[in-house]
């Protein structure tokens, strides 16, 4: 326990790539992400999603629940703009997402350590269908207590 409420500002936080992806026509199309507020028990965040960005198949090691505020990000399935909300409960797969031709932003929450699996090959795969390249993002940087995690499975 704080004691009390725990008050951070997005503008303070530390933003980093999760996803930089080439298109064919050479544009790049990136995910960044702020990690407002991190604990072994949950990790609340802030994505910034270039228009036409994807993320893989994917679930998360907790439930995860998203609230989109600018922009559209869709699954082929659903289109969610501003005020949508999705919710992935623990063990299921979603996506994949691609933003809209303006973009996206949106605030999560994952509970529990919330680390990502998916199945890396379908996701090659997926990208080498389309022509797409993934480029290497740096890792974040982890606070101490997340030794041994990793924030992308391994192949």
């Amino acid at each position: 326990m704080h004691g009390g409420p725990i008050v951070k500002f997005l503008d303070d936080a530390h933003w980093f790539d999760v996803t930089r992806l080439e298109y064919p026509d050479g544009r790049i199309a990136r995910i960044q992400e702020a990690w407002i507020q991190l604990s072994p028990r949950y990790v609340c965040f802030y994505n910034k999603w270039d228009p036409g960005a994807i993320t893989p198949r994917h679930g998360h090691h907790g439930d995860h629940s998203i609230f989109v505020t600018r922009g559209q990000v869709s699954d082929g399935t659903h289109v969610c703009g501003p005020g949508s909300h999705i919710m992935l409960e623990y063990g299921d797969t979603f996506g994949p997402w691609e933003a809209g031709p303006e973009g996206c932003e949106m605030y999560g929450v994952i509970m529990g350590v919330g680390h990502p699996f998916l199945d890396k090959a379908a996701w090659r795969m997926y990208l080498a269908e389309r022509g797409i390249v993934e480029h290497p993002c740096p890792p974040p940087p982890l606070p101490l207590w997340s030794a041994g995690l990793s924030v992308l499975p391994a192949d």
